[in-house]
């Protein structure tokens, strides 16, 4: 007969001590990796909501960036009619002013349409952002003020 290293399993084939110490590795092995899994799904979930964040305060950026272009474009509108009063004739003058300030207005609407439409919904962001109510009001009172100062530059 021969001898078994080991114990027996329960009744069974008895199984010898490298068999088991290779079982326990490979236990081991199995459940370091999914513990490791569980890691990487954390992770990635982390780096997810991570990407949100990003995403939400790119599209305030982006909104402050719209905003300042339609401003720039707004005092470029009602500045040509002053700088260039008696350069050129006065219809050219009209014309640059106008197409200035209907940029402006372009600008304010676009800026509340790429906050509302950036993406950064799924997941929520972890963040607080800027209520989009107000984004909307500050909008439409810029879009007022170009509106009145194209007026402006036409009656004056």
């Amino acid at each position: 007969m021969r001898a078994y290293e080991g114990r027996s399993n329960h009744g069974q084939t008895p199984v010898s001590a490298p068999t088991e110490v290779h079982s326990r590795e490979i236990t081991d092995r199995a459940n370091k990796q999914t513990r490791s899994s569980v890691l990487v799904e954390n992770s990635a979930d982390r780096r997810t909501a991570l990407a949100s964040n990003r995403t939400a305060l790119a599209a305030e950026r982006t909104y402050s960036a719209w905003i300042r272009t339609g401003l720039f474009s707004l005092a470029s509108g009602v500045g040509a009619k002053g700088v260039l009063g008696g350069l050129i004739p006065g219809w050219i003058i009209l014309v640059d002013s106008s197409v200035l300030i209907l940029f402006s207005v372009f600008c304010y609407l676009v800026a509340v349409w790429r906050f509302n439409n950036s993406g950064a919904s799924n997941p929520p962001p972890d963040m607080p952002r800027i209520d989009a109510r107000i984004l909307v009001v500050t909008s439409g009172i810029l879009s007022a003020v170009s509106t009145v100062a194209l007026l402006g530059i036409w009656l004056v």
